[in-house]
């Protein structure tokens, strides 16, 4: 169980929230490829309902109550199974000479070598914390997200004492720019945190830490490399896969939650318009001389 709440957000700005009590079930990408559903708890009296994560398009849930599907998006995967050069033909032409291009741009600036790190056992991921904490404070998912890489190491620590973890950072010259931790869900391994250094952006340095941290999984004992929810360009560049699905209330229909479903599903279509207009020629021919006056 879990507080949230239902929310009208501009970008990374939250301008309305609705308080929810809501229940989090999250498909796991096995799940998701499988169709097997997770089972829904029981709601406790002071619940509001539930929050499903990544529903294949494909299946219906079964609930009484209010429905309302948040997002909707693509699933992204790798299969690791099928092997390295399965994923490299799998990939567009313009994937595979981009990730060339960007690993050969980083590695010029670092005096030509490309410099990334593995992390894996307990003694290696109690080095990598502080490392990477200290690139997570420089990002917009911990500004602005509330996303970045736990202050707290122990969790990292302890799913690595199981082989349940592993890690990277890409360094330039003596400094980490970029981090990936990711915990396994048995033959998975998750796209949990990840982050970098805004000051190196012209160097792409996520792409390249992506693309060598999935060089290095080929050859471990995942079968599956889970880019979980949400859209991404880096994610459809450089996944093998993807199931379509959508995040999906639940809530009991109460008063209060059909008010907020109605404000929250009225907003999020005037966005879907706005989007629309704004990449109308004229308009953006607008916004641009405004921005310039």
């Amino acid at each position: 169980m879990s507080a949230s709440a239902l929310k009208l957000t501009v970008g990374a700005r939250t301008l309305v929230s609705f308080p929810r009590r809501l229940v989090r079930v999250a498909w796991s990408l096995e799940q998701v490829l499988a169709g097997t559903r997770p089972a829904l708890p029981l709601l406790a009296q002071a619940d509001d309902g539930y929050l499903v994560t990544s529903v294949p398009h494909t299946v219906q849930l079964e609930a009484d109550g209010l429905r309302f599907v948040r997002q909707r998006y693509t699933r992204y995967y790798v299969n690791l199974a099928g092997g390295r050069e399965a994923w490299l033909t799998a990939l567009s032409g313009q994937a595979r000479s981009g990730l060339k291009r960007k690993a050969k741009k980083l590695a010029a600036a670092n005096g030509g070598m490309l410099d990334v790190r593995g992390y894996r056992f307990p003694e290696e991921m109690a080095a990598f914390h502080p490392l990477a904490r200290a690139v997570s404070k420089t990002t917009y998912q911990e500004r602005l997200l509330g996303s970045g890489l736990p202050e707290d190491a122990d969790a990292l620590i302890a799913a690595s004492r199981a082989d349940q973890a592993r890690a990277w950072l890409l360094f330039l010259g003596d400094a980490p720019i970029a981090y990936l931790w990711c915990g396994a869900d048995g033959d998975t391994l998750r796209y949990d945190y990840v982050g970098h250094d805004p000051a190196h952006q012209a160097l792409s340095p996520g792409s390249v830490l992506m693309a060598a941290a999935l060089d290095d999984l080929f050859a471990d004992r995942f079968r599956w490399f889970d880019f979980t929810e949400g859209e991404g360009q880096h994610k459809r560049g450089l996944a093998s896969g993807g199931v379509a699905c959508r995040d999906e209330l639940l809530l009991r229909a109460t008063i209060a939650n059909r008010a907020a479903v109605m404000a929250v599903g009225g907003f999020d279509a005037a966005m879907v318009v706005a989007k629309r207009w704004s990449e109308a020629p004229a308009l953006k021919r607008f916004a641009q001389h405004v921005r310039r006056a």
